[in-house]
């Protein structure tokens, strides 16, 4: 599903240069459950931000489900990333003056859907996430995790084969981290690949492979009832 050869990440600041990603070879098969672990500046919100199209490598090859991205313009670009991949984040990003209803609905306007089968779809999945009482309140009057819940659901829309999910516990509690990190088990089961980054170990064990970065490196691989690599 994602393949990365030799990516090289180089942010510039005049003469300056800091090397955020340095030669990192990875395959993501279609289906797995990845962690993607590392202290701050580690790298791995960089590689999140490749891996969503977010962002291009300086250097390296990005095969995206059998198409290179860097040959891809800007138009075609946005389209994989909008059919492929759902993004979670850590501070939610909902609109606030929005009903939950109308902030999943978002993504399915942009894609052309029409009227009653985007309200339709966005129903579906706010149930699916166990918000279907709570269509027409606004992310102001929920909690923490139910956010999480709106944003999982809106990530979901486009049925994208891949769902990105950037510290999606950050902010909550323990409690409302593990109901989320159900939830996430369920949608893996379903057969969506699923790449968490997180800092938090017990976030990470609900994952097969928990990859760990440092300055930049892939530094250590590991999977789910073996040792290191």
């Amino acid at each position: 599903m994602i393949t990365l050869q030799n990516i090289r990440k180089v942010y510039r600041n005049g003469p300056l240069e800091v090397e955020a990603l340095s030669s990192i070879n990875l395959t993501i098969e279609r289906g797995e459950f990845v962690a993607i672990m590392g202290s701050s500046g580690s790298g791995k919100s960089t590689l999140m931000n490749i891996i969503g199209c977010l962002d291009v490598p300086t250097s390296g090859k990005y095969i995206l489900d059998g198409e290179e991205v860097q040959a891809l313009d800007e138009g075609k670009l946005s389209s994989v990333r909008n059919r492929k991949i759902g993004f979670v984040f850590q501070s939610f990003n909902l609109l606030g003056r929005q009903t939950v209803l109308h902030n999943v609905e978002l993504p399915l306007m942009y894609g052309g859907v029409s009227g009653a089968k985007r309200t339709q779809r966005a129903l579906e999945l706010l149930d699916k996430v166990g918000l279907g009482g709570r269509v027409k309140h606004k992310p102001t009057e929920l909690s923490g995790g139910q956010k999480q819940r709106v944003a999982i659901a809106r990530a979901l829309t486009m049925d994208a084969p891949i769902l990105l999910a950037d510290e999606p516990t950050g902010n909550l509690d323990s409690k409302s981290s593990e109901d989320i990190m159900a939830l996430f088990k369920g949608i893996h089961e379903e057969g969506t690949t699923i790449i968490l980054v997180t800092h938090e170990p017990d976030i990470a064990e609900y994952a097969e492979r928990v990859l760990w970065f440092g300055d930049g490196k892939l530094i250590k691989e590991t999977r789910r009832g073996s040792a290191a690599t």
